[in-house]
């Protein structure tokens, strides 16, 4: 079953950044490097102001519909009560969607779709090569490990 869990979490991760991006890559600016930013915003193709404003949009409800999915899976669906258990299953999760971001979505997705090519900016590059998808998620993996403790406080408060 934590198979399934770990999928459709993952599932969710995808829609969100989907639905972030619709069908327009400058909707998603904000995941780019910054070199990519930077042209978008010198031959015009969107603004400062303007990314800051659709991260703001889109990190604050990405960030609450995906903590809500987590407590929601490891609170009610695994039903489970204890801070040890609790924090054992947030980490999987949270670090198996560190991955799955990494490799699936920034490797794979962003890697080898014509959605992600922002006009203008071809030249400039804007997948993460391999060594750098293992230095971010290297480090988000010891962040994680913290966050899985407030995951886990979170689910023993609540349930």
């Amino acid at each position: 079953m934590i198979v399934a869990q770990l999928f459709l979490f993952c599932a969710l991760f995808t829609l969100m950044v989907k639905l972030a991006v619709r069908n327009n890559a400058l909707n998603a600016l904000l995941f780019y490097p910054k070199p990519v930013r930077e042209r978008a915003y010198q031959i015009g193709l969107s603004s400062r102001e303007t990314v800051v404003r659709k991260e703001k949009r889109f990190m604050i409800p990405f960030f609450l519909v995906m903590l809500a999915a987590l407590l929601l899976i490891i609170g009610i669906w695994n039903r489970i009560r204890a801070f040890g258990p609790a924090y054992g299953q947030a980490l999987l999760f949270l670090e198996v969607m560190n991955w799955y971001d990494g490799i699936v979505i920034d490797r794979l997705w962003v890697g080898h779709s014509k959605l992600w090519v922002i006009p203008g900016t071809e030249d400039v590059p804007f997948v993460q090569t391999w060594p750098q998808v293992l230095k971010k998620r290297g480090i988000l993996t010891l962040i994680w490990i913290a966050g899985a403790a407030i995951v886990a406080g979170l689910v023993v408060l609540i349930f």
